[in-house]
């Protein structure tokens, strides 16, 4: 993961001190060379950290609790940097152009660093905890009446692996879970980050998930052996656990696949898809074999765990299910003032969406996330109501 962005990491880490170096520091009488070795000391040992989670074969380490204190020195030692750099640079510019003598950017940047600083310190610490319930009504004809109130709990993205052996997350998010006593429970995916051996302090935890008609779910690109550098035996072997630990756990797992329910002489369809996503994600979802055998005029719930399927391959199916779940996109984890960088890559990010025709997708910003960090875009439980119109 830390290999893809290396290079802006290290920009990101190096510049700011470069800046400060040519434009205040050098300058100063007390600046001589244990000075410099002191305030540059820091910024070099980031820049080795950074390097060494991108030496790693793997797309992250295995121990969780390096990418937490990576970030969290980030925020304090980096970010507050980054800001006030920024901020002045830019009010340098301003004093050129208009001659003036004070620059007011150095007062921005150094509000903002304590702003950023701040922010970085929540959002690594308290935000990923701050789990709520989110209430959502769907509506459609093709609902039979039976159906109608039926009450489905969604939830995605745990990422097991990023906690530890902390549960106190995990058992609170199923205590609310059955609190809201749903009829069915849905899971799409992304229960690991790497590897099943992630799941051996919540199993017991997860298996007292309870709702009358069960819990189904689906398998996301991470519940897939593609983020360890592995032989293909053990490959093979990680992707038969992690379906053997969710079936033991009392799941069923729809592995391009359906399940009918049904209420009083009406049924609907439960389908789930394999993970079908942009590359290099695993591209393992047939839907024609999901949807196999089910009637035309089946109304038809299916999990898919990349909402990036709904569009390229969902809808182009001759059988629309008429509402899709997704997770995967975690809300980009960040929002600041209703934006979220999660919206540059894809128009069906969060939310109900609608294509106009009757069938609707609605995504989850997830649990947890692979890197430990939430500010303004909390984890998440969805109950949703169903509606016969």
């Amino acid at each position: 993961m830390i290999t893809r962005v290396i290079l802006i990491l290290l920009a990101i880490i190096i510049l700011p001190d470069l800046y400060f170096h040519f434009h205040y520091l050098r300058h100063k009488r007390w600046y001589n060379s244990f000075a410099a070795l002191v305030w540059w000391l820091p910024t070099a040992a980031m820049a080795v950290f950074a390097l060494s989670l991108a030496a790693g074969d793997d797309f992250a380490p295995h121990d969780a609790a390096i990418l937490r204190w990576f970030l969290l020195l980030m925020g304090i030692l980096i970010v507050p940097k980054v800001l006030f750099a920024v901020c002045s640079f830019v009010g340098l510019v301003f004093c050129k152009i208009t001659r003036s003598h004070r620059n007011w950017g150095n007062l921005i940047g150094f509000l903002a660093a304590l702003m950023g600083m701040g922010a970085m310190l929540y959002g690594s610490t308290k935000g990923p905890h701050q789990l709520k319930v989110k209430q959502v009504d769907y509506a459609s004809a093709d609902l039979p009446k039976a159906f109608d109130g039926y009450r489905v709990a969604l939830f995605s993205d745990t990422h097991l692996g990023t906690y530890g052996n902390d549960t106190q997350l995990i058992e609170r998010m199923v205590d609310q879970i059955n609190e809201q006593q749903v009829d069915m429970i849905c899971f799409v995916g992304d229960l690991q980050n790497m590897q099943p051996t992630e799941l051996d302090c919540f199993q017991n935890i997860l298996s007292k998930l309870k709702a009358p008609d069960g819990v189904c779910s689906v398998l996301g690109n991470h519940d897939y052996p593609v983020y360890i550098k592995a032989d293909f035996a053990t490959e093979a072997l990680n992707e038969s656990l992690i379906k053997s630990k969710e079936r033991s756990m009392g799941w069923k797992l729809l592995l391009n696949d359906h399940q009918i329910v049904k209420r009083k002489g009406s049924s609907m369809v439960v389908a789930g898809m394999e993970n079908v996503g942009k590359k290099p994600h695993p591209q393992k979802g047939d839907i024609q074999k999901a949807l196999d055998g089910v009637d035309k005029d089946a109304f038809v719930l299916m999990l898919q765990h990349d909402p990036s399927a709904w569009r390229s391959t969902i809808l182009k199916h001759e059988k629309v299910p008429q509402l899709t779940l997704s997770g995967h996109t975690h809300g980009g984890q960040i929002s600041l003032f209703g934006w979220s960088p999660a919206s540059l890559a894809s128009k069906e990010w969060r939310g109900m969406h609608d294509d106009g025709q009757g069938h609707s997708l609605f995504v989850t910003t997830g649990i947890g996330g692979l890197v430990p960090f939430r500010l303004g875009m909390a984890p998440e439980i969805v109950v949703l109501s169903l509606h016969s119109k």
